[in-house]
């Protein structure tokens, strides 16, 4: 069984997209720990500000399986694929690290890189694990996130009762 950490996000009904994404993921993976949600402007395109957080739990899945369990769950909570990458989102589910695997295969990287480049994954995951070791750079989560330029990327946490 590994632990599996998946970053969550939605700028259009967030409270509703949120909501539903984690109610379908506790039904597929059982009990969830989750970060502190975390708003912050929309990255690639001028829209809506997102609404960000992490989920941790544990599974027997394997990535490829998992990271396919969580597009459905994206389809379930209507999200339109038609739309460019960096678009409005009512859901958007990625894995970001599964257990220690350092993995490139079929379109999914783990860890997933931008859980370095971006403050919110970073932050929610500091706030989950702040003593992990980053599988790649073995560097703590705290420590990766006392480094970032937060500053590039202001988030403002917030109470959704998730």
């Amino acid at each position: 069984m590994a632990e599996a950490f998946v970053g969550i996000g939605s700028n259009i009904q967030p409270q509703r997209f949120l909501s539903a994404g984690i109610g379908l993921l506790r039904e597929r993976f059982g009990p969830l720990e989750l970060s502190p949600v975390y708003r912050n402007s929309a990255v690639g395109f001028d829209g809506d500000d997102f609404f960000n957080l992490v989920a941790g739990f544990s599974s027997t899945r394997e990535p490829l399986d998992l990271a396919t369990e969580l597009r459905m769950i994206e389809d379930r909570c209507q999200r339109d694929r038609s739309l460019p990458r960096y678009a409005p989102r009512t859901l958007d589910l990625d894995l970001l690290l599964y257990g220690g695997a350092v993995i490139s295969v079929a379109g999914l990287e783990l860890p997933r890189p931008e859980l370095l480049q971006r403050s919110y994954i970073l932050k929610p995951m500091a706030d989950l694990r702040p003593d992990m070791l980053h599988p790649a750079g073995k560097l703590s989560f705290a420590e990766l996130w006392q480094r970032f330029d937060a500053a590039s990327h202001p988030l403002h946490e917030v109470a959704m009762g998730l």
